[in-house]
């Protein structure tokens, strides 16, 4: 019985004939043209293909144009931020104010306290050394920064200004161990010396008696004594507050309420009493003598 489809050629010879072919028609159109109009139809064909392969480039340019048109908008926002920053410093007395009120309403001629010059700042680098507490901010000389200077942030104090270059300047964090503020405590006055132990997250208050009334919870606020820091910025909460026997004072510890591990904006103040910058008075230690642990303390690195 004959079959109804016969077998072609083998497969060996349809790939021979197949690249014979293929060779005669690439030298037929390299050197007489053949195939120059069979060419624009092709490419007319194929021009779809084209245009999906350019989609991602296309899509890459416009969303660089509409980056570009945003990135004013993300320079507004920024601003913003900063002006958001120095709004919300303003409210970091509001609560040290309203305690005060409470206790000097019927006195009308007590003295105001005026509002201090701020400035925004932006942190640059943090000091890779495990042993000091410092950052670098983007103001210096030309800016109007001198050493000493109070910087905190919108949720309370972070240090002072050690060395002042040009266009930078070096911080030294309330957490560093060289480091100690006059400090009292908001709900009785009680004032001490809230120094660095070289740990983010912690400071000391020491020579306090025994008997010292703090508690866990309490809120520590700058008491202004010595001129170097502005009253009423809160510090930190205590967060330890006891007495072991064999020991002459209380252990009292407390946490800053900055996370000084996460900074990025600082706020640089200008009080009314500027420090020398060729006093070394003005970066003396700051006292902590069992007698009077804050009386005499000027908020300094020590």
């Amino acid at each position: 019985m004959k079959p109804i489809f016969g077998r072609g050629p083998s497969l060996q010879l349809r790939l021979f004939l197949a690249v014979i072919i293929s060779v005669a028609a690439i030298v037929a159109d390299s050197r007489f043209g053949v195939f120059t109009h069979v060419r624009v139809y092709l490419s007319s064909l194929v021009s779809p293909l084209q245009y999906i392969a350019n989609a991602p480039g296309t899509l890459l340019d416009t969303m660089s144009t509409q980056v570009q048109t945003r990135s004013s908008l993300i320079e507004q926002t920024k601003q913003q931020e900063q002006q958001l920053l120095t709004l919300r410093s303003r409210l970091l007395k509001l609560e040290q104010l309203e305690h005060e009120n409470q206790r000097l309403r019927e006195l009308l001629g007590s003295p105001v306290h005026k509002e201090s010059r701020k400035m925004v700042a932006e942190l640059l680098s943090v000091d890779s050394d495990p042993f000091s507490h410092q950052v670098l901010i983007n103001k210096g000389a030309l800016d109007g920064v001198y050493n000493g200077q109070p910087v905190i942030n919108d949720q309370g104090v972070v240090g002072q200004v050690l060395h002042v270059g040009s266009t930078t300047s070096r911080v030294l964090l309330i957490t560093d161990s060289s480091h100690g503020i006059p400090v009292r405590v908001l709900r009785n006055d009680l004032r001490a010396i809230a120094s660095g132990g070289g740990e983010l997250d912690k400071l000391d208050l020491r020579n306090l008696p025994r008997n010292t009334d703090v508690q866990v919870g309490d809120l520590l606020v700058t008491s202004g004594l010595g001129g170097r820091f502005p009253e009423g910025y809160p510090v930190a909460t205590v967060t330890r507050s006891d007495y072991v026997e064999g020991k002459p004072f209380a252990q009292v510890e407390a946490k800053p309420l900055v996370a000084l591990d996460r900074l990025r904006y600082l706020l640089l103040l200008w009080t009314d009493k500027k420090p020398d910058v060729n006093d070394k008075d003005a970066l003396a230690p700051a006292a902590t003598t069992p007698a009077a642990p804050a009386t005499s303390a000027a908020g300094a690195t020590r």
